[in-house]
């Protein structure tokens, strides 16, 4: 299935009908700009660059800018990763003594920028992103309802704060389905999905179908393209150790931990559509955790539980935009609701046969700690007009980990 078919599974919070439409029809109509911690630029050890890419992914930008400058791409650190239908704008750290082999590299649709020097950036070194997304084929209609939408969605307290499509796959949806299997430590028949599934329309399926009738590791590594370079480390790994579980490990870090990330991802959404259809999301109940958010940026880190005692209290720092109901990231050191909310956090690890424990099970560069996430989202500086011959504009401001796509979503009401 595709990503339109899986997120049919996830209900809407507006009632009013969307805009319809295409989003990236063209790179340059989804625009992402990172907005970094300012501690990033203080140091001196590292080189920051910023760097602008047009249809490419982060890891595969990066890995190829190491080999063009002759580094390790683990001496290259950056704050997140970015769409890869798109032209993001993003800071990378190398280390200081690289700059000069960094600022000489060419890459075609790939920009380097030096900024300054500063610290090593790792995953999370970021504030948030600001977007421009043209959304294409809709008429001068989608203008008041867009309006609408937006209008009902302020009252109900923000967007449904759903991971995106690209935390899945937009085509093979399988990543959470690999992460799950990971969880049960069935190595094997994780790599036979990632390796094997086919959707029939993309490059390599006709190698992903034999290697899923055959499991043949020797004809996969002849037959699958070279630009499936994950799948091909695989492979390898396998061949030479015998371990698919090595064969994992043997991956980078933030590729590794795509597919538990995809699980835990998974099962937050799932919790956010069934809370939508059971529970307020925009009113605390008595056992929920709460983020604080300051200057319309929650706080993941800073959580606490509701009582009877200062619920009344709570629900008016909602109100005002100070704090905000979460779900559950599901981890060995997450902290758990109680009360109503809790029972449906406990529903949904029983359906899945899991405990929390299960996440620290895992190797150790998998294992994961969980927390919290924000159910709803109210993007920061939103504005939005129609251009002629061209479709709708969007224009807004998004805290790190929030997708772009999820707050279309409600808008354009395509899945």
């Amino acid at each position: 299935m595709d990503y339109r078919e899986f997120f049919s599974h996830f209900g809407y919070l507006s009632e009013k009908p969307g805009i319809g439409g295409r989003i990236k029809v063209f790179p340059e109509d989804f625009v992402v700009i990172e907005e970094p911690l300012p501690s990033v630029f203080e140091g001196k050890k590292h080189a920051v660059f910023l760097l602008k890419k047009r249809n490419w992914d982060t890891m595969t930008a990066i890995k190829e800018i190491a080999k063009r400058a002759g580094i390790s791409y683990r001496d290259i650190g950056f704050a997140g990763t970015k769409d890869r239908h798109a032209v993001t704008y993003q800071y990378i750290s190398v280390p200081a003594d690289a700059k000069d082999k960094v600022e000489s590299v060419q890459i075609r649709d790939v920009e380097l920028k030096f900024v300054s020097y500063g610290r090593f950036i790792k995953l999370g070194h970021l504030l948030g992103n600001r977007f421009r997304i043209i959304v294409r084929d809709v008429d001068e209609k989608a203008f008041e309802r867009a309006k609408e939408i937006v209008g009902e969605l302020r009252e109900k307290g923000g967007f449904p704060n759903y991971f995106g499509y690209q935390r899945f796959g937009e085509r093979r949806v399988v990543n959470h389905l690999v992460g799950r299997l990971l969880l049960q430590r069935k190595f094997e028949e994780a790599a036979r999905l990632f390796l094997g599934y086919a959707d029939g329309r993309m490059g390599g399926d006709e190698a992903r179908r034999n290697f899923w009738e055959t499991g043949d590791v020797n004809r996969a590594l002849e037959e699958f393209p070279r630009f499936l370079r994950y799948e091909r480390t695989l492979l390898y790994i396998y061949k030479k150790t015998g371990s698919w579980k090595r064969a994992f490990l043997s991956l980078p870090l933030p590729v590794m931990r795509i597919f538990i990330h995809a699980y835990q991802s998974y099962l937050f959404n799932l919790y956010l559509s069934r809370r939508m259809e059971e529970l307020p999301l925009n009113e605390a109940l008595v056992g929920d955790i709460v983020v604080q958010v300051k200057g319309g940026i929650p706080y993941r880190d800073r959580t606490y539980r509701v009582t009877e005692t200062n619920r009344a209290f709570v629900n008016e720092k909602i109100k005002k935009n100070r704090a905000m109901v979460s779900g559950p990231l599901f981890g060995f050191a997450m902290r758990r609701a109680k009360g109503l909310p809790g029972r449906l956090e406990e529903e949904i690890l029983e359906e899945e046969g899991l405990n929390l424990e299960t996440f620290k099970k895992l190797p150790k560069p998998m294992a994961e700690p969980g927390g919290r996430r924000e159910l709803l989202i109210r993007p920061l500086g939103l504005t939005y007009g129609y251009i002629p011959k061209t479709g709708m504009c969007f224009r807004f401001f998004l805290p790190k980990g929030v997708y772009a796509t999820s707050v279309l979503r409600e808008i354009m009401k395509d899945h």
